[in-house]
């Protein structure tokens, strides 16, 4: 018996507390109530937003609008705190994202009366009917006294707004406030419609020794919601899920925002890095905007000419293989020394030369990873024209039950004016030895033999060999 009195008093205290939120006018905090604004971005279109709003309470139930909030705003991660003055008790929280049109507003007079007005084209005079509307689906149809009509043969006039019926994204939060007057409340939610991408220019040096590089952070801002001055933190890194720890991390690298300095700045965050923008920036809604983000000069490249092949080539006999292979090329250096070093996020990296002219030139482009520090950066840029490759098998043959032999010949050659080195890379598949070969082997893994093949200038070169494979 003293469970359930217990179970209906708790019961009757919650409607209470809701009727009495219920009955609270409602207040509107605007984005010019913000006092600061801090947004963390992670790289799969998901942001953390943390404001501080300064906000009129009164003392015990209070229904405040929040708008200019993000309008793809995950409303379940959304919380309200007081900084200063006297607590907050959240009751009730809603967040109305179906927004003020005019196509909306006539959806939500389904089933009440508006006042049609018809202009008369000869005299001008106004006329006023009241009429139900009864559906908007693919079309108006409305309910006179004597008639029903489809379409609008005039405007349309509303008695009010629907109170759900927002000109922007609002969180109304019902709550009640242990005091009275204007104290900072700090506003924290997740949000998708944010993002951001590393992206880098890279220009290599006339002999292809060297190259500068330039990294910038763009940021793309779909959220429904502008930000201004906000502090900006990147997370690079690929976040499986959001979890509590990591958004407590966050917020607490939001309060302590280092010194300035002519890059973002850099620290280690859980399993990720944090980039930090050492000055405020304001995100427009729908905007894309770019930050700098490293710079280094006369970093060393390494170029590979890349002939990769294929292990269907060795299962079974092959009689195609003789056309014209493409040899890709790439370039690659270290993430280390002078002004590199530090982690990479993910990106895309564009690559220019200068001819002999001076004009800088496109020559390609590639995607990498989160690269680390001392980590290679590896690039393909395209496929020579100059250098080619012709392949063909000599021979196949069973020799013994799941034990087979093949032999092969790969020609390359070179129109250039200097001497070229190809690696050429044969994926051979199942446990295989190598039993002839007209150079030297080495093995790049457990299934792949690598050769190093010099091919002179204006010439060619050909690589024998053969190899025995049991699957």
């Amino acid at each position: 018996m003293q469970s359930h009195v217990s179970s209906r008093a708790i019961a009757l205290a919650v409607l209470a507390a809701f009727s009495l939120a219920a009955t609270a006018a409602e207040k509107v905090s605007r984005a010019e109530d913000r006092e600061e604004v801090a947004v963390t971005i992670y790289n799969d279109s998901l942001a953390l937003i943390k404001e501080v709003r300064r906000i009129a309470f009164e003392r015990g139930a209070n229904s405040i609008a929040l708008r200019d909030v993000s309008a793809k705003m995950r409303p379940e991660t959304a919380s309200l705190r007081a900084l200063s003055g006297g607590s907050l008790r959240l009751i009730e929280q809603n967040f109305d994202f179906d927004l003020l049109t005019p196509q909306k507003l006539l959806e939500k007079y389904v089933g009440r009366s508006v006042t049609v007005i018809k202009t008369n084209p000869a005299s001008g005079a106004e006329t006023r009917e009241q009429a139900e509307v009864l559906a908007t689906n693919g079309g108006v149809v409305l309910k006179y006294a004597d008639r029903i009509e489809t379409g609008v043969p005039g405007r349309i006039a509303y008695g009010a707004i629907p109170a759900n019926l927002r000109d922007r994204p609002t969180l109304v939060v019902q709550l009640e406030s242990a005091a009275s007057g204007r104290q900072a409340a700090e506003l924290s939610y997740l949000s998708g419609g944010l993002s951001w991408r590393a992206d880098y220019v890279a220009e290599l040096s006339g002999d292809e020794s060297k190259l500068d590089l330039a990294g910038w952070v763009t940021l793309t801002n779909q959220s429904g919601a502008s930000y201004e001055n906000a502090r900006l933190q990147l997370v690079a890194g690929d976040v499986n899920r959001v979890r509590d720890e990591i958004r407590q991390q966050v917020f607490a690298a939001a309060k302590a925002m280092p010194a300035p300095a002519a890059d973002m700045a850099r620290e280690q965050l859980f399993e990720y890095h944090l980039y930090s923008l050492n000055r405020p920036t304001t995100l427009q809604d729908n905007q894309t905007k770019q930050v700098s983000l490293l710079s280094a000069s006369g970093i060393p490249v390494r170029k590979e000419y890349r002939l990769a092949g294929q292990d269907w080539y060795y299962r079974g006999p092959q009689s195609d293989l003789g056309r014209k292979h493409k040899v890709a090329v790439f370039v690659e250096f270290d993430n280390k020394g002078g002004d590199l070093g530090q982690p990479m996020p993910k990106g895309v990296v564009r690559v220019y030369k200068k001819d002999s002219r001076g004009n800088a030139l496109f020559i390609g482009e590639d995607a990498i990873d989160h690269t680390a520090k001392n980590d290679t950066v590896r690039l393909k840029l395209g496929d020579a024209f100059d250098v080619k490759a012709a392949r063909r098998q000599a021979s196949f043959r069973k020799v013994a039950d799941k034990v087979y032999e093949s032999a092969y010949s790969i020609e390359l050659s070179n129109a250039k004016d200097v001497p070229v080195t190809v690696k050429v890379v044969e994926p051979v598949p199942g446990d295989w030895e190598m039993i002839a070969e007209s150079q030297k082997h080495s093995k790049g893994d457990a299934h792949s033999a690598v050769w190093l093949v010099d091919v002179p200038a204006q010439g060619k070169a050909t690589l024998d060999y053969s190899v025995r494979m049991r699957w």
